[in-house]
């Protein structure tokens, strides 16, 4: 008897093979990359954001960009920090867009359901109280948290996203650190 044929699956490709057949037109593959990143950049975008209200019109302007502009992705197995870096810029760009360029520490972050059948559980008293420390922040200390602690980008990602030096954003995330810490206090 001979053995079935190993049939491959596009679910359990790795990145760079995904990136280089999605970047040659195949839109499986590039379906494949939104479904598994998809939820991150949703995530990513949240935070950077402030709120849920044009999250999903920016994680579909990333989506649209990056199947654009993939053919120019030299190393697929980098796809995962170039769509974050996408997200990151598409999110920054609707915020320049507000209406009088509202400071991010003057925007509301959405309030949780407080009225919700379920009980709020200690990590999601947690990641509440640490968003909200995060408003406290200066806008380039939370921009470098979140890029650094969220979308696990390099210092050096950072300071080229920011355009900024990576002593600064090493002092950037120091500071920010430092403010969260002492937010945090009473939850340590």
């Amino acid at each position: 008897m001979s053995a079935a044929p190993y049939r491959f699956s596009l679910e359990d490709a790795d990145d760079r093979i995904l990136a280089g057949r999605a970047a040659d037109g195949d839109t499986r593959a590039f379906e494949v990359l939104a479904r598994r990143y998809g939820p991150l950049l949703r995530a990513y975008a949240r935070r950077i954001l402030g709120s849920n209200d044009e999250v999903d019109d920016v994680v579909q302007e990333t989506l649209i960009t990056a199947w654009r502009d993939l053919p120019s992705l030299n190393d697929g197995s980098v796809v995962k920090s170039w769509l974050m870096r996408i997200v990151s810029h598409k999110s920054i760009d609707r915020i320049r867009a507000r209406k009088d360029h509202l400071d991010v520490d003057d925007v509301d972050a959405a309030q949780p359901d407080r009225l919700s059948p379920h009980a709020v559980s200690e990590a999601t008293s947690l990641h509440e109280a640490v968003s909200q420390a995060l408003t406290t922040l200066p806008l380039d200390q939370q921009r470098c948290w979140v890029l650094r602690e969220v979308g696990e980008h390099s210092y050096d990602e950072i300071a080229e996203q920011m355009g900024i030096p990576a002593s600064t954003v090493r002092g950037l995330l120091s500071r920010a650190r430092r403010n969260l810490m002492t937010e945090m206090e009473a939850w340590r």
